[in-house]
């Protein structure tokens, strides 16, 4: 799923994403766009990540959840999320 936001990509933001991402267990691609992403909400998202890796070891499933950060100019044309409406 890709989420996206104009501006700074905070922790408080990687948070919502993260709850909304746990609701919604089918996904296995979480893709940010955003002006800036704080080094805490890359943290935040990347160690999301590792957790579904560890709990899917523990359990025997075969879950994983692919992590990609991308910075820069965010356009109004591009299909996703925004986490103002989380």
């Amino acid at each position: 799923m890709l989420f996206r936001k104009k501006g700074t990509f905070t922790e408080e933001d990687a948070r919502k994403v993260v709850e909304w991402m746990g609701s919604h267990p089918e996904e296995r691609e979480l893709i940010v766009m955003a002006g800036e992403v704080t080094d805490g909400a890359k943290r935040r998202l990347w160690d999301y990540a590792r957790a579904v890796q560890l709990m899917a070891d523990m359990t025997g499933d075969k879950r994983s959840v692919r992590v990609e950060i991308l910075e820069g100019f965010v356009s109004d044309r591009i299909k996703g999320l925004s986490v103002e409406e989380l």
